[in-house]
């Protein structure tokens, strides 16, 4: 891999992750430059490169793609396109980041997997969660033993429909399985379960059930599944999307054989440990922009200054397990 002293962006997407999660991270981390940005509509790619001093953009990704003051790619267009894109830049030989889920599918993750193995291109993806403060604090905690030997994990997540839910006639294309892979299923869940195989391990065995309750579009709308880690651990997970406001829940439970963890996946809420003696609270804030962490260590990989482990073979996992829940593979 060719060193990058200084890594020059240029996004394939500039939606609503680029703007809130990822987008300012990239200016704040040193050695770390935007300079294009591409959207399929011209007059949206202009826009944003004005509003973030971007000095070039575009509505054709190749041509992104092959701007030679381009070094890396950013990929933050929905989960459908995500191997085209991060196949077109490795081809090209440059670095990528992918916004999560890696692809819309496992077998599309095994397709990059195998041009990063035979190129050498390093591909990562936006699993920046196990970068948090929040949750290295959670994996410290299970790892010094306060809850003893880990034997179950249990995920339980409902939310109510969002507005744009009720609209059939435009619905918002996490809902439609062509271009998102699944329902909000396949994009929360893989937080949930990628943070799970970073503390315990690979998930070897995954099944579940779905259905569609609320009949608001045609995916899933309620999940369950049940799944086994390579040591032994056994967990469950139960997702809503159409439960009523008083069902919402954002929870995960560490169940030990001498005490439990409790936290919160996207909502943050304090990390709750409880064994024999006593129930002890920890409140932990994170950066202001949350991507940052991994974006700075990805920054320097490409330095060779340090090893960014968040990379495609790594997230990989995810796919197979949620198509495995869905009934997919």
């Amino acid at each position: 891999m060719e060193l990058l002293t200084t890594v020059k962006w240029g996004f394939i997407g500039c939606g609503e992750a680029t703007e809130k999660k990822s987008g300012p991270a990239f200016a704040c981390v040193k050695g770390s430059q935007v300079v294009a940005v591409m959207s399929r509509n011209i007059n949206k790619a202009r826009d944003y490169a004005k509003r973030y001093n971007i000095p070039r953009f575009y509505d054709d990704p190749q041509e992104l793609v092959d701007d030679p003051q381009v070094n890396a790619i950013y990929i933050a267009t929905p989960p459908s396109t995500h191997a085209t894109f991060a196949i077109m830049a490795i081809k090209a030989g440059k670095p990528v980041y992918i916004e999560k889920p890696m692809a819309a599918n496992y077998e599309d993750c095994c397709r990059i997997n195998r041009l990063v193995e035979l190129t050498g291109v390093p591909c990562f993806v936006a699993y920046y969660r196990r970068y948090l403060p929040y949750f290295q604090k959670v994996k410290q905690l299970i790892e010094q033993g306060r809850v003893g030997k880990v034997n179950n994990v249990q995920i339980r997540f409902a939310v109510q429909p969002r507005d744009l839910d009720y609209n059939s006639k435009d619905l918002p294309w996490r809902v439609q399985a062509d271009i998102a892979g699944g329902g909000y299923f396949y994009d929360l869940a893989p937080h949930q379960i990628d943070l799970l195989q970073e503390m315990f391990g690979p998930i070897i065995e995954a099944q579940g059930f779905k259905t569609n309750r609320g009949g608001l579009y045609k995916t899933e709308d309620t999940v369950t599944a049940s799944f086994k880690f390579a040591n032994g651990i056994l967990g469950s997970g139960s997702w809503c999307f159409v439960a009523h406001k008083s069902a919402k829940e954002d929870t995960i439970d560490i169940i030990g054989d001498k005490g439990t963890l409790r936290f919160s996946v996207f909502n943050y809420t304090p990390i709750i440990i409880e064994d024999e003696h006593r129930i002890e609270t920890f409140t932990i804030d994170n950066p202001k922009f949350v991507q940052q962490p991994l974006i700075q260590n990805i920054v320097e990989h490409l330095q060779q200054t340090a090893i960014c482990k968040c990379d495609a073979l790594s997230a990989t996992p995810v796919n197979w397990v949620m198509d495995r829940i869905l009934h997919k593979i």
